[in-house]
């Protein structure tokens, strides 16, 4: 692999005042970054990258991402979680991807990440009906051929309907009830085997960009059985698991009324599964015994505000998870979810929504400390050494930015104009793993164009088959907003919405 200088650069350093370094020289050897200083002295053959003193910084890392739905961008309106993922994910026969749907599905999401500098991502990606091995091909190839840096996981429940919800046994009525107590997606046997193809034909390919995780949706939806043999996945392969917990309302009651009262991070905790290796998905409804089981476990929080918005989920306490020293990334969960893959975006959501939960200003999110979730606390997350960062033998995983840009003219403070002004546009230049993968917003290493046209047209012919899965879950909506509405009344010690202050 040629080497590359990047010429006349600040970098990046929160530690610094201005949040940047003097003008200086960055070498990039064997997809790592290899010596820093003033006027280094270019080598033979090396690609020489002006930067005419603009600002270098690690690429972000979208710590927590679903790429199974990039295609259905603002086809949903707001709706809370589980009436949300009655038209999300369905397990049907109609909804079954063909390979090539399940490349450009993700490709969409490459293009749009790599455009604004996302250079790395953790994808919990589900399957529908279920995982097959030329779908999880299809997914994988697309991250390698983007040139992305990716942790892929398979995001399965194995449990049926009934005994992942509070409260549906009684709600519905005996057709619909025996209807969802058959689980409807593959059983653990079955998932365990998409894992070893997974693990045997992806995990560390491209020269360690493209790399497997384990997922077990999250504890309420799979046995302890199956939970524990993921657990052992993880330990053998040294993989980040991903476990979303404590996302909503309902699921705090979960607890209550399906688990003897325990949380679902106790849950877990009990079984013996909370580790530094998972990744604690959302952790709104968590109360403080959580907060501190979360703390000795070494685990990290993903959080996702832009998602806890759109489905109105609640507000993460930020300040008492930073207080704990807790690891945190960011991530924006997905495409309708958010409907933008811009971790921008997440950034300046995340430095504004927690305004609202401390009285104390003193107490709210600092912009150099949102960055760092995006940023150092993502390579945490996804358990790859120096990530995040521009430390020398770190991974090159690089953006610049364009400080005669708009979000920065006039440049009153670095940090808070990376979190508050910039939306992608000022990047001009995205680097993985040492290889430059976008210039002036465009992919080097696919044609956008053509993949743009192509999944125009073949996802425009899935819009009926779409319309048709909608049509056919239509019939559990009015026992799901029963089983919300009783989740709602529900007396809990925990509050993590603010619509109670309007009652």
């Amino acid at each position: 692999m040629t080497g590359m200088m990047f010429r006349n650069v600040r970098l990046f350093d929160l530690e610094r005042s201005e949040g940047m370094s003097p003008a200086c020289d960055l070498r990039v050897k064997g997809g790592k970054v290899a010596q820093i200083g003033p006027d280094l002295t270019p080598e033979p053959d090396e690609e020489i990258i002006e930067g005419h003193v603009n600002l270098l910084m690690p690429g972000l890392i979208n710590g927590h991402f679903h790429s199974a739905v990039n295609h259905m961008k603002g086809r949903l309106p707001s709706l809370p979680l589980e009436v949300f993922m009655l038209y999300e994910c369905p397990e049907l026969e109609v909804l079954r991807p063909t390979p090539r749907e399940a490349y450009l599905r993700t490709m969409l999401g490459c293009i749009e990440m790599l455009r604004s500098g996302t250079t790395s991502v953790q994808d919990d990606c589900f399957f529908v009906p279920a995982p097959e091995p030329e779908i999880i091909d299809a997914v994988a190839q697309a991250y390698t051929d983007s040139g992305m840096r990716a942790r892929l996981a398979l995001d399965q429940p194995e449990l049926s309907e009934l005994e992942k919800l509070p409260f549906l046994r009684d709600i519905l009525p005996d057709d619909l009830r025996h209807e969802l107590s058959v689980p409807t997606g593959a059983p653990a046997s079955a998932l365990l085997e998409s894992y070893a193809h997974l693990i045997d034909t992806w995990h560390d390919t491209s020269d360690g960009r493209i790399k497997a995780a384990v997922s077990c949706s999250a504890p309420q939806r799979v046995s302890p059985d199956y939970f524990a043999q993921l657990d052992d996945l993880s330990i053998r392969n040294d993989l980040p698991f991903y476990a979303h917990m404590l996302e909503t309302r309902l699921q705090r009651v979960f607890g209550e009324v399906c688990l003897s009262g325990r949380s679902l991070v106790r849950y877990t905790h009990d079984l013996g599964l909370l580790s530094d290796r998972m990744n604690v998905i959302h952790a709104i409804w968590v109360d403080d015994p959580d907060l501190d089981l979360l703390a000795a476990s070494g685990a990290s929080v993903a959080h996702n505000p832009n998602s806890n918005l759109r489905l109105g989920s609640g507000v993460m306490r930020w300040r008492a998870i930073q207080d704990r020293k807790i690891p945190v990334c960011l991530g924006v969960d997905e495409a309708i979810a958010d409907d933008a893959i811009n971790m921008w975006s997440v950034m300046k959501t995340a430095a504004s929504l927690h305004t609202l939960s401390d009285w104390d200003y003193e107490r709210w999110p600092q912009a150099v400390e949102v960055l760092n979730a995006a940023t150092q606390g993502g390579g945490t997350a996804m358990r790859e050494p120096g990530l995040g960062t521009m430390a020398i033998g770190a991974p090159a995983d690089l953006i610049l930015i364009d400080l005669k840009a708009l979000p920065f003219v006039p440049l009153n403070n670095l940090p808070r104009q990376l979190v508050h002004c910039e939306l992608g546009q000022s990047v001009r230049l995205t680097m993985v793993a040492g290889r430059v993968v976008t210039r002036n917003g465009r992919l080097q290493t696919v044609d956008e164009d053509a993949i743009l046209a192509e999944a125009s047209a073949v996802f425009a012919g899935k819009q009926n088959a779409m319309n048709l899965a909608d049509k056919r879950v239509e019939k559990f909506l009015p026992y799901y907003r029963e089983m919300y509405l009783r989740a709602g009344q529900y007396d809990l010690p925990v509050e993590r919405r603010i619509d109670h202050l309007a009652r």
